[in-house]
């Protein structure tokens, strides 16, 4: 598991393995999350990129018995 550092300036660098799986650029925008007792970076997505990614998905719900 890669390990970073954080500077003086409270920076990281994300490592070049992560880099390049999730095919970041520079420029490119990434949300921060606190979640517990860690840190998440998530990148955004454009609607472009977010088009049909829940293609197939299965939309059926099961209810909950006398609800109207």
């Amino acid at each position: 598991m890669p390990t970073v550092t954080v500077s003086s300036k409270y920076q990281e660098v994300i490592p070049k393995i992560i880099r390049e799986s999730l095919r970041l650029r520079p420029g490119r925008k990434i949300q921060v999350l606190e979640y517990g007792d860690r840190i998440e970076l998530v990148p955004e997505r454009s609607l472009k990129e977010m088009r049909g990614f829940l293609h197939g998905i299965d939309t059926t719900v099961e209810r909950e018995g006398g609800r109207v």
